[in-house]
């Protein structure tokens, strides 16, 4: 029985692979921003939860705190919570949203569990997604949108972040760890409610049922991620679609340089030796 955290859990793949993994018998721990939502998915399966917004990283860190008070254990680790956000604001950390949202907040949370993570030998998962590939316009120098700013384009950066994040990790601690990133599909939830334009049309127009698949079957991957064994089941490391290493990527993956860099200067704006 592995102990498995999963965030963004109160909705969508998380909830759906909460409750897959609760059923195989696992102890899940599920992370969410709306309370009444979270503490219904937990009541529902029988799980822990916790209540933490990623547009505050005091938030974050409380609830790195209580799990490493709770667990001297975690398997798994599942950085899934995020999405795609309106026109540019920042949080009351003074980061713009998008960013905080996708990147940087799950990569304090793991910063901040990294001791128990590595005397568990954990895997950690980052839900990521196409949009690195079709949508980012990655600038290294402008990681916040200060000096061009388009919602999807932030999204894609965001995502693109997560896939060098990943490979950063694994280069850093896969001696303890592993680190895996993953498509999980265009999965029909509420996902995207303050974006705009297609991406809206695609999530919540009337094809929804006909564009996406359901949060059952976007959870596959993750359910997967969280139960395979590093190495057999899937590539540490590496960007996964459809249970396989993904071939058509950003440029940018796999550029050791550019993920060393954002690493640096995420840990540089959280004020933390990573």
């Amino acid at each position: 029985m592995k102990t498995i955290v999963i965030t963004g859990a109160s909705d969508g793949i998380g909830a759906a692979a909460a409750k897959e993994l609760t059923r195989r018998k696992h102890r899940v721990v599920i992370v969410g921003r709306d309370p009444d939502k979270t503490a219904a998915v937990a009541a529902r399966i029988g799980a822990e939860h916790h209540v933490a917004d990623f547009a505050d990283l005091d938030q974050v860190r409380a609830l790195a705190s209580a799990l490493r008070e709770r667990h001297d254990r975690i398997d798994v680790l599942a950085n899934n919570a995020g999405g795609v956000m309106g026109e540019r604001a920042l949080t009351v950390d003074g980061y713009e949203r998008t960013f905080q949202v996708n990147h940087l907040a799950p990569f304090l949370l793991t910063h901040e569990l990294l001791p128990v993570l590595r005397d568990s030998r954990a895997t950690v998962i980052q839900t990521s997604s196409l949009a690195a590939r079709l949508y980012a316009k990655f600038d290294i120098a402008d990681l916040q949108g200060e000096f061009s700013f388009d919602p999807m384009a932030a999204y894609g950066n965001a995502k693109l972040a997560n896939i060098l994040f990943t490979e950063e990790l694994q280069r850093r601690h896969g001696d303890a760890l592993s680190a895996v990133s993953f498509h999980p599909g265009v999965v029909g939830t509420n996902f995207a409610a303050d974006a705009r334009g297609a991406i809206r049309f695609l999530y919540h127009g009337p094809l929804k049922r006909l564009l996406t698949r359901t949060p059952d079957k976007g959870a596959d991957q993750l359910i997967w991620l969280a139960t395979a064994t590093p190495g057999a089941g899937f590539e540490p490391g590496a960007f996964h679609i459809d249970r396989k290493v993904a071939t058509k990527v950003n440029p940018l993956v796999g550029d050791a340089v550019t993920a060393l860099e954002l690493w640096e200067r995420s840990a540089a704006l959280l004020g933390i030796n990573a």
